[in-house]
């Protein structure tokens, strides 16, 4: 199965553990880090997946920094232009990007004549994993995962299948799914993010959508759209109804999507573990870790480290469903 495994052994080796013991090269760090506000790049439009994780922590890791932490929403080119952006801020602190595995889709899957920029940026921490999720409106005529398989399988490529971007990390998982439920055809329809995504779904403009299962989860507590599956391990604490890819059209499917905050290259060790520190902390803020929880996020507070090995592993799988299934990037 081309669905990665050690995914979820590296969590269970990781843990929101306390903190260690503190050298005084970084506690004076920490006294003169940071002396003002943080940017944070969110490579997506409002709305997403990403976007929603980092406005529910920005409070927490500002008060954890002592300083303000501003959003900077820099949508297109499924994801590539804003990482672009904070690939070239200063490596001092000042501007971090709050990425998903997309980025490692990305590197997977690049464009013609331009470098991956994984090497651009060390590996801060790893903040959470989340499942994917497929959703369609109420008017589709879909109202079971089943029943898309089915149809997709009596219509090939009929479906329309929105997704944030071709070659993003969603895009990746549809395909890991399609063929995981015995080499399935869809259409994928490519967006600039998961906020317009899901907006053009509700409109009923497209069949169905593969997103962080988080960014449809408040539509669809509202009525607007409709969950079919999860792709993680387990179902959703909020839509205990709603069942995983595994338990239906794919046995053993397991494809659980991850955001971490990354630095340029060059930043500080000192400054780099100031913000692990913080960003563990905040993912331990009671609030947080609530609003967290019922939209599916799994806290984790891996460090740089293995954060690195993950987005290293991520980029392989998605590179070789890329070639199976002669996936060629673009917007």
């Amino acid at each position: 199965m081309l669905a990665r495994r050690s995914f979820t052994r590296l969590l269970s080796a990781a843990a929101l553990g306390g903190p260690a013991a503190v050298a005084p090269s970084i506690a004076r760090a920490r006294d003169e880090y940071p002396s003002r506000a943080i940017r944070l790049i969110v490579p997506w439009p409002p709305g997403g997946g990403v976007d929603t994780f980092g406005r529910i922590v920005q409070a927490a890791l500002a008060a954890e920094l002592g300083q303000s932490v501003v959003i900077d929403n820099i949508g297109g080119g499924s994801g590539r232009i804003g990482t672009q952006a904070a690939s070239r801020a200063a490596p001092d602190g000042y501007t971090l990007l709050l990425a998903n595995d997309t980025f490692a889709a990305t590197d997977a899957l690049p464009l013609a004549g331009a470098p991956p920029l994984r090497a651009a940026f060390e590996p801060v921490t790893l903040a959470i994993s989340a499942p994917q999720g497929v959703f369609t409106h109420p008017k589709s005529g879909l109202a079971s995962i089943r029943e898309f398989a089915s149809a997709a399988r009596a219509r090939p490529g009929r479906l329309n299948v929105g997704v944030p971007g071709i070659g993003s990390s969603q895009h990746l998982t549809s395909e890991l799914l399609l063929h995981a439920a015995g080499n399935l055809s869809v259409t994928h329809i490519p967006y600039r993010g998961g906020g317009p995504l899901i907006q053009d779904l509700i409109a009923g403009n497209i069949d169905a959508a593969t997103v962080t299962f988080a960014a449809g989860a408040q539509q669809a507590k509202a009525g607007r759209l409709v969950p079919l599956a999860v792709t993680g391990a387990r179902r959703a604490t909020a839509f205990p109804d709603v069942p995983t890819i595994d338990e239906t059209i794919a046995p053993g499917f397991l494809e659980t999507s991850w955001m971490g905050i990354l630095a340029p290259a060059g930043t500080p060790d000192e400054v780099r573990r100031r913000v692990h520190a913080a960003t563990v902390a905040s993912l331990k803020d009671a609030a947080v870790a609530q609003r967290l929880g019922d939209l599916g996020f799994d806290p984790v507070g891996l460090g740089g480290a293995g954060f690195g090995r993950l987005f290293d592993d991520t980029v392989r799988t998605f590179a070789a469903i890329a070639a199976e299934r002669q996936i060629v990037a673009g917007e």
